[in-house]
């Protein structure tokens, strides 16, 4: 009887977790940095395909980060390039990753690690189908920023799309 229930609930939490996946997701991706030590040389590089160009996009970034990061925000640069690495769009982006008048971590978390969701474009549009990608830099000006132990990016397709 025991076995039948474990096996019951086994393929239920399966069968759940199938379900909830989305089809409208392009990419949803990590990449971690060396050592919790973003250089300021250094891309966080993501490629995607487009294969619906009337479709909008939602585009966020998944940032992981310390308690001991030292500032309350992340200043960035963004770079989305098309297949021939012509640049689409470059931007200077802040994130706010703690309260400025609390000094408490935005985000959710547990201990001193911390994972906070931006969203970035709501409605991104891409003229052609085809390979992209997206580049990311830390723009703190630190040769070495620490705390940022992880950044990621998910775009995806709206439900009602």
């Amino acid at each position: 009887m025991l076995k039948t229930t474990s096996y019951i609930l086994v393929m239920a939490s399966l069968a759940l977790t199938m379900a909830s996946c989305n089809g409208n997701i392009v990419i949803d991706e990590q990449s971690d940095i060396q050592e919790g030590l973003w250089h300021l040389d250094s891309l966080v590089a993501f490629e995607f395909d487009i294969e619906d160009t009337a479709s909008i996009y939602q585009i966020q970034y998944n940032v992981r980060y310390a308690v001991n990061y030292p500032y309350y925000n992340l200043f960035l640069k963004y770079y989305l390039e098309d297949s021939t690495g012509e640049i689409l769009s470059s931007e200077l982006q802040e994130l706010i990753l703690f309260d400025k008048k609390t000094g408490e971590p935005i985000g959710e978390g547990l201990g001193d690690l911390f994972d906070r969701t931006v969203p970035i474009f709501k409605d991104q549009k891409f003229s052609s189908t085809g390979q992209y990608s997206f580049k990311v830099k830390q723009f703190m000006r630190m040769e070495q920023l620490p705390g940022i132990l992880s950044f990621g990016v998910k775009i995806e397709k709206p439900e009602d799309d």
